[in-house]
């Protein structure tokens, strides 16, 4: 196991531990909260999650969080689900993210990076009053504290400007990436009911124009709350008929008004496929995500007003939403909008040297390619600014450590880092000042007592288990949307373990403390971060008229590579020919996302069952990483045995 391999890849320097604000913060924490002084991070780490309250509260101190009106206490209820944090608290999320504007006004807040790949700047100023003019015109239009304000929209700054100007007013943000197709964004908006939709005429992607006015028409028809829609003209198009233009919701001069909303009141929507149904709409609370992410991009991430953070990323995903709260720690944060590898494999690498990145965020997917592909960062691109390379989506597979270290250069911080959509955080992953081992996260979140648990519920150290956290984080869910006894939430984290998160990954804890991510342990499909459920490829496939039935499975490879192969039932008469190849692939790449059409389409005699009903992925799953049969499943559960057998030879054939 990890415990085998105690040379580290990397050791922070002195210096860089002298310098991290994780360290100041300690030393003060000390003074002020009774933290320990000494015993570095592991120290206090455990005084985190020992002493939540007075963590959380030393957080809140340490950076300057305002409350309009203080809260009673720390927690209200420790229960989980159902935490109350700091109750009783006003704030509001966007006054913060925009707190920089009074001291840094001309300094840039964002850099805005097309597939030209050269770097526009917005500045503080500028992006305060955009906020400050779209926030009064969103109150113009009706929009009032707990409306939905949805966005169509690529990583532009439109994007960032719409998200803080709804939550000024203490609207709720949600957003999809233009690659979506229809069916896709409507399975998620639809569920949240939004006012507004911000939206553009198409995107650029891989050197070509991708028009998407047919999608937001579409969208129009079927979202009938909508009171108004905002046309972005990315490809200079006209307006829609009945559509506002951003700039003229944009070009005043004024001073935004910060709705003062209660902790625990929704900021955003984010979405994450189960195996069943729609997408879960997870609900996220302003105070919540402030403090969490204050606590992970200021303490974990080391960022601050003299640092460029870029992380490769769509509005589709958590990590955007996460790399705007760079702005909440007076970070410059890069927003590119393009392919991740256009022209070349190396073009995220020419991005961190031309925008000057300190933290450099991507893929485990991204870094495996370029390794393929024979790209040298350290050698093509001036990186020396480049502090921390980070990387999230899948674990990242040792070469790929090595690789960093060899390819970027040896004082490198190589920070993989694992959480969830669920949570917009981090459970485990950067620490400036602990060494990094390959193959391994450094450590657990402050204030997250991550552990591996046994199905017993025994915690587990040097032995693979279920990523369990054992109290709440400021971050988890208030509730999901449409879920009003709470059941769908319930049931997706606390079912196993009762009062205990349950992920749905594999992980060891080891005896030092870092941590090693094994896949999921459930069947959703993760691909390159986006976690799109089985039942979305289901409901899509099954219409095509030749597919009686269908199994989807996601596998992550010892490489680090991740094989979706998906199993076709055929209807009696038809054929797996080219023809409904290419017409199924063509259907999951327009009607969900172009990263989820399979590795490979496979005809099977049929798709397996529990004696309930359901379609059995995980013992698949199982069965196709090498588990023995009797291993991976219950025999006394399974409708027919015999179709588990083609299964089983084809794990053998591929091995």
């Amino acid at each position: 196991m990890s415990t085998l391999n105690p040379e580290p890849l990397w050791q922070p320097d002195p210096h860089r531990i002298a310098d991290a604000q994780v360290t100041k913060f300690q030393a003060w924490a000390a003074e002020r909260h009774g933290a320990p002084a000494e015993g570095g991070y592991a120290a206090l780490h455990r005084w985190s999650v020992d002493e939540l309250d007075t963590f959380w509260q030393a957080v809140t101190e340490w950076f300057d969080v305002r409350f309009s009106t203080p809260p009673t206490r720390v927690l209200g209820s420790r229960a989980m689900p159902g935490a109350q944090w700091f109750p009783g608290a006003t704030l509001n999320y966007a006054e913060h993210a925009l707190r920089a504007a009074a001291t840094r006004a001309a300094e840039p807040a964002l850099l805005h990076v097309d597939e030209t790949h050269e770097p526009s700047p917005v500045t503080w100023a500028e992006l305060r009053r955009q906020v400050g003019s779209l926030a009064a015109e969103l109150r113009a239009l009706g929009v009032r504290p707990g409306d939905r304000v949805s966005g169509y929209l690529p990583n532009i700054p439109q994007a960032v400007v719409a998200l803080l100007a709804t939550a000024a007013v203490g609207g709720v943000w949600t957003s999809c990436a233009p690659d979506f197709g229809a069916r896709s964004v409507l399975d998620r908006f639809q569920q949240v009911e939004p006012v507004v939709l911000f939206t553009v005429d198409g995107y650029r992607y891989g050197g070509k124009e991708h028009d998407r006015r047919a999608t937001v028409t579409e969208l129009r028809r079927e979202l009938p709350t909508l009171r108004a829609v905002v046309h972005i003209p990315l490809l200079g198009t006209e307006a829609p008929d009945g559509a506002l233009e951003w700039s003229s919701l944009t070009g005043a001069d004024t001073e935004p008004v910060f709705e003062q909303v209660p902790f625990d009141h929704p900021l955003w929507v984010l979405y994450s496929s189960g195996t069943t149904g729609l997408p879960k709409a997870i609900v996220q609370s302003q105070g919540g995500i402030l403090v969490e992410h204050l606590k992970q991009l200021g303490l974990h991430c080391d960022l601050g007003p003299e640092d460029t953070f870029f992380w490769y990323t769509s509005t589709g995903w958590m990590m955007w939403n996460f790399l705007v709260s760079g702005l909440l720690t007076g970070t410059t944060i890069v927003l590119y909008d393009g392919s991740p590898g256009y022209p070349d494999t190396g073009a995220q690498w020419r991005i961190a040297e031309r925008t000057g990145a300190t933290l450099y965020g991507t893929s485990a997917a991204y870094v495996m390619a370029c390794r393929k592909a024979d790209v040298h960062p350290g050698r093509d691109f001036d990186l020396s600014t480049v502090q921390c390379v980070a990387t999230t989506g899948s674990p990242l597979p040792p070469d790929g450590f090595r690789w960093l270290h060899d390819e970027v250069r040896e004082n490198l911080w190589i920070a993989s880092v694992s959480g969830g959509t669920d949570v917009c955080s981090c459970f485990a992953g950067a620490v400036p000042t602990v060494p990094v081992h390959i193959g391994e996260l450094q450590a657990a979140g402050l204030g997250t007592d991550l552990q591996s648990w046994d199905p017993i519920g025994k915690p587990l150290i040097d032995e693979v288990g279920e990523l369990v956290v054992t109290n709440p984080m400021p971050s988890m869910p208030i509730h999901f949307w449409n879920d009003p006894d709470g059941s769908r939430y319930h049931g997706s984290y606390f079912d196993t373990y009762p009062g205990v998160w349950r992920h749905g990954d594999w992980i060891t804890v080891t005896s030092r403390g870092s941590v090693v991510i094994h896949g999921r342990s459930d069947s959703t499909l993760n691909r390159q971060g986006v976690r799109m459920g089985s039942a979305d490829i289901y409901e899509a496939v099954e219409r095509l008229p030749e597919i009686k039935e269908s199994l989807v499975v996601g596998i992550e490879q010892p490489d680090g590579g991740y094989w979706m192969p998906l199993f076709v039932h055929l209807a009696p008469g038809a054929v797996l020919d080219e023809a409904l190849l290419n017409r199924i692939k063509q259907t999951i790449r327009e009607q969900l996302s172009p990263r989820h059409v399979p590795d490979e389409v496979i005809e099977v005699p049929g798709v397996p069952h529990t004696l309930t009903g359901k379609r059995i992925e995980v013992p698949v799953k199982r069965l196709l990483q090498g588990t023995p049969l009797d291993k991976a499943v219950n025999p006394g559960s399974i409708d027919n045995l015999d179709l588990l057998h083609f299964y089983e030879d084809l794990a053998r054939k591929r091995a």
